[in-house]
Parts: structure tokens; sequence; C-alpha cells
């Protein structure tokens, strides 16, 4: 079994997103243990700028050769930035999940709902029942 990677600056949310908090903008992915999961990832839906997203609540769809699955906001917020990127080239979300592979940026209004998310040694002991 590959040995995943949960980078220690990042906060996890139960469903397997990621946030990489800076100031008041959180910056959004799916973990390494999401992709692994999912396997080669096909397609992302990813919502536009502008957009209302509230935590807990579907943003957007990956969909891998495997499933479809929805992707949920760790934070309530605005969407203020959109990885491109990830749109044209979704194997990105396998080969690079926390850097090339983020998907959104989201300003972040209720800093409170970032409370309940896990560091990476609680997301790792969460994920071990589940490999």
């Amino acid at each position: 079994m590959a040995q995943l990677n949960y980078p220690s600056d990042l906060k996890y949310a139960r469903t397997d997103e990621w946030v990489r908090l800076e100031g008041d903008i959180a910056t959004i992915g799916i973990s390494d243990f999401a992709q692994d999961q999912l396997n080669d990832v096909v397609f992302v839906e990813l919502p536009e700028v502008g957009t209302e997203v509230k935590k807990g609540e579907p943003f957007g769809t990956v969909e891998s050769v495997k499933a479809a699955s929805d992707l949920n906001a760790p934070v309530t917020g605005t969407v203020t930035e959109v990885n491109d990127a990830v749109r044209d080239n979704p194997e990105l979300i396998n080969s690079d999940p926390y850097e090339r592979g983020w998907l959104i940026k989201v300003k972040v209004s209720d800093p409170d709902s970032l409370n309940d998310l896990m560091d990476s040694a609680a997301y790792a002991k969460y994920n071990e029942p589940r490999m």
C-alpha cells in the first residue's frame, strides 16, 4: 500500500477535503487518501468565482474511472478563485493533490467553521479503518 501524505500545515474534513488557511482565504482540495480511493480522476466540476459555499454542503463534483463524488465545502464563504488547471487536467488531483491539484479558494465568512476540522495526525488515524 502506498504511503499517504497528510501535510501538517493543513486541516482536514471527515469528507476528505483539506484546507490551507492564509489570512481569511482558505485554499481547498481533496486529500491524498481521497484521490487514492478514487483512483484516476477524469473530470472535475467546480463552482464559478463569486459562488457562496456553505460548510458541509456540496460545491462541486469529482469523477474518476471508479466513481463520482460530491466535493463538500469544509468552510463557509465566497469562492474567490477556481483552479482552471484542474478543470483542464483533472489528473493533477492524483499527481499533486496539495499543491498544483487544489480546487478552489474561499474567503471565509465564519472562521469558527474551521474549529471541527482535524489536524494531520487525527486525519491519519481517522483513515486507518477506511483503508
